[in-house]
């Protein structure tokens, strides 16, 4: 009896994992920054490259990093629903043009038009290293303080935006610094 009850406790623990594993959200990658200051760097904007962005400008105020790329098919997908926030002016949005050519960048913000308060350029992917950036899109809540506070890995949706976006983004606009 004891030969079959080990094989199948073995199988029981395994089969456990597999469910907890397949019920986890792929989207949801813990990111080691939450709660830490944002990453400061100093970068050419991409409409004019002499130039350079700061987060440190935006101490104070609440704000999204999304990281774009003009080669980007899930970027074009998300695009106008950052085009609808910028219309809302409920938060700045500072884009980061991730590992793409400057002249396709601009031309893709012409043609589907400019959500960014500014897009800085990272064309050798070194700021989005610092923010552990896995692919684009991704996109940042960073509070008065300069902290991230959460961190979305892939597209936005509307869902997203309106039930935890927005109200997180609310709420911290609504603390005292």
């Amino acid at each position: 009896m004891l030969k079959y009850l080990v094989p199948l406790l073995a199988f029981l623990v395994l089969a456990v994992f597999l469910a907890v594993g397949l019920g986890l959200n792929p989207r949801d990658i813990p990111s080691p920054l939450i709660g830490k200051p944002a990453p400061q760097f100093s970068a050419p904007t991409l409409h004019d490259p002499t130039e350079n962005f700061s987060p440190a400008v935006l101490k104070g105020q609440v704000w999204l990093f999304n990281v774009w790329a003009s080669w980007c098919v899930s970027c074009r997908g998300e695009h106008p629903l950052l085009n609808k926030l910028k219309r809302q002016k409920s938060v700045p949005i500072v884009g980061l043009n991730y590992k793409d050519d400057p002249e396709a960048a601009k031309n893709w913000l012409n043609l589907l038009g400019n959500p960014y308060t500014v897009s800085v350029m990272d064309q050798e992917g070194r700021i989005g290293i610092d923010f552990g950036v896995y692919g684009v899109p991704e996109t940042f809540v960073i509070d008065k303080q300069g902290r991230i506070r959460h961190k979305l890995t892939g597209p936005l949706s509307p869902e997203f935006i309106e039930s935890v976006l927005l109200p997180l983004v609310s709420q911290l606009q609504a603390e005292p610094q």
